[in-house]
């Protein structure tokens, strides 16, 4: 994926974001919007993801299509763990942290069953895709 590419899929999301809010989401099940702070400007970023469910958890996937680096949103809530969570007309404070050993490997087969497209993604990159587990946090 070279920088044109993760352009596109910028402007994707930003449309998409827009949709998700004028709407509560209800076209998108296995979408949320993900708010972090941002780790330069300290301004708030958010961006729609799919996500998955592991009870109480939510799961995400710091894929970015495949790009041989992170995504912007995985940068910023590995400074600051403290994000805002939206899925579909529920909004929350949550904690992010990076999932990892056994529990990285049974999340990644949960992520790949909702989006196969994940496993394309791991191969066209040398980074292991990060997994970040979110759980509802009052701070």
């Amino acid at each position: 994926m070279d920088r044109q590419d993760v352009e596109q899929v910028r402007r994707q999301a930003a449309q998409h974001l827009e949709n998700y809010r004028a709407t509560d989401g209800v076209n998108d099940p296995t979408v949320l919007i993900l708010t972090t702070t941002g780790r330069r400007s300290g301004e708030p970023r958010s961006v729609p993801l799919i996500f998955g469910r592991d009870g109480d958890r939510l799961v995400l996937a710091a894929s970015l299509g495949g790009a041989p680096h992170h995504p912007t949103w995985y940068l910023n809530l590995r400074d600051d763990p403290k994000v805002f969570i939206q899925v579909r007309g529920e909004r929350f404070a949550a904690r992010a942290r990076t999932a990892s050993g056994d529990e990285r490997g049974r999340l990644w087969r949960l992520m790949v069953s909702i989006l196969p497209d994940y496993e394309d993604f791991q191969a066209r990159t040398t980074r292991e895709i990060p997994l970040v587990v979110v759980e509802r946090n009052d701070w």
